[in-house]
């Protein structure tokens, strides 16, 4: 396993992050979705270069959190909050069945083909959230699920914690697989 002294996961071998520069001066709007826009591409950084088998290791037991199992939460939770909650569209939602709620994790076995279904369905998710997202103004409302009021500002910034809180987790996994270390 190789260990590193820095982190080092986001740097390329020219030294150069692979990520969309952030715009820190823009309007709420461009922050918020750059911010959002970011996180996602973190994701996607700390699952690059690895095997289907290496991206569905689990972390420890009893736990199944993986980092492919991380992409496949992820393009469910994209599609329930904006499809379904904002946009208010009747969705099956991605990985689960009525069998198996946590399907997400349960399923995401280490082949190519699961690899390819979960970015492939991830990415498409984005896009469509950020269509809809354009498709509203930030103090927009909504009900959750729940009965919960919410705006899409609140939205984003919950969609950026969310990452975000995952993204410790992506750490962790990487870590354990190849000693790559977060920053």
């Amino acid at each position: 396993m190789r260990r590193t002294q820095r982190a080092d996961m986001l740097v390329d071998d020219d030294g150069q992050d692979p990520r969309s520069p952030q715009d820190l001066a823009g309007d709420e709007r461009t922050m918020l979705t750059g911010f959002l826009r970011r996180q996602r591409e973190t994701l996607e950084a700390k699952c690059a270069g690895l095997t289907a088998e290496q991206l569905a290791t689990r972390a420890v037991e009893p736990s199944t959190i993986s980092l492919l199992g991380l992409v496949r939460h992820m393009a469910r939770v994209e599609q329930g909050w904006f499809a379904e909650c904002l946009d208010g569209q009747m969705i099956q939602g991605h990985f689960r069945g009525p069998d198996n709620v946590d399907g997400e994790w349960d399923d995401a076995v280490g082949t190519d083909e699961c690899v390819q279904e979960a970015f492939a369905t991830w990415r498409a998710e984005c896009r469509s959230s950020d269509g809809i997202i354009a498709g509203h103004g930030l103090a927009d409302t909504f009900r959750d699920n729940g009965g919960w009021e919410w705006n899409v500002r609140s939205l984003l910034g919950h969609m950026i914690e969310e990452y975000a809180r995952h993204l410790g987790h992506a750490d962790l996994l990487r870590e354990r697989i190849d000693g790559r270390l977060g920053e």
